[in-house]
């Protein structure tokens, strides 16, 4: 894969670009994520890039009781009345030191965040993944295009990566599977034992909408396979701890 914090960077300029030419009225309406406006889902990506600045700082991380989405919109409740220009020097400001920062930290060490620990790598494809996808929140219902990109290689190898915890806190017996994913330019991405019985191929953008619960998984060209393919498919999220 490429360098995660020059995507991770390049990810934060592809949104800032989006983000620069809104006017007030797309500031104001309505995102796919469900009761958030556009403002909302920035200020949401503004106030977790700030998160990630303190978990660098060397900052203990105390996760709030209560469901993570609950505590998110609580937050951005909280803080929502906030001009769209500072909002945006607000979320500049904090994402544009994420990926300079993160590739500063020594080697082999961890960070803080929420009820783990994450390598610098780790945590920037986090970062990553749900910028991609609150983008597709905010471009979406604005008709505004968002090219897919070889990026979405991190993202996919995250939710590959991680399934054996979504099948674990899914309560859902599960097992080995290899995914075989073709990316927006074409090439095939593999991740996994090829040996493994179960088995998902398909384009590695459903792939990563699936797990970012913005594709259902009987909505996208996804094929699985094997014992173990379909329960992969109904759990499978970009876990961002």
């Amino acid at each position: 894969m490429t360098d995660i914090f020059d995507d991770l960077q390049a990810e934060y300029e592809q949104l800032d670009a989006v983000l620069t030419a809104l006017t007030a009225t797309q500031w104001a309406h309505p995102s796919a994520a469900a009761g958030w406006t556009v403002l909302d889902v920035v200020l949401h990506l503004a106030q977790s890039e700030e998160l990630v600045a303190a978990a660098i700082a060397g900052d203990e991380l105390a996760r709030p009781p209560g469901d993570v989405d609950a505590v998110a919109d609580a937050l951005v409740t909280a803080q929502r009345d906030i001009a769209p220009a500072a909002l945006l020097a607000r979320w500049r400001t904090a994402a544009f030191a994420t990926p300079g920062a993160l590739r500063a930290r020594p080697k082999g060490s961890r960070l803080s965040w929420v009820a783990t620990s994450l390598s610098p790598a780790t945590l920037a494809t986090t970062r990553l993944a749900e910028h991609w996808a609150h983008a597709y929140d905010v471009t979406a219902p604005l008709g505004i295009a968002y090219p897919d990109t070889a990026r979405l290689r991190h993202i996919a190898w995250l939710g590959h990566r991680t399934l054996p915890y979504a099948f674990k806190i899914e309560g859902v017996e599960g097992g080995p599977v290899h995914c075989e994913l073709t990316a927006p330019g074409g090439d095939l991405w593999r991740f996994g034992d090829p040996a493994a019985e179960s088995v998902i191929t398909g384009p590695a953008a459903d792939f990563c909408r699936v797990g970012a619960r913005r594709l259902a998984p009987a909505d996208s060209a996804l094929k699985p396979t094997g014992p173990y393919g379909a329960q992969a498919l109904a759990v499978l999220r970009n876990y961002a701890f």
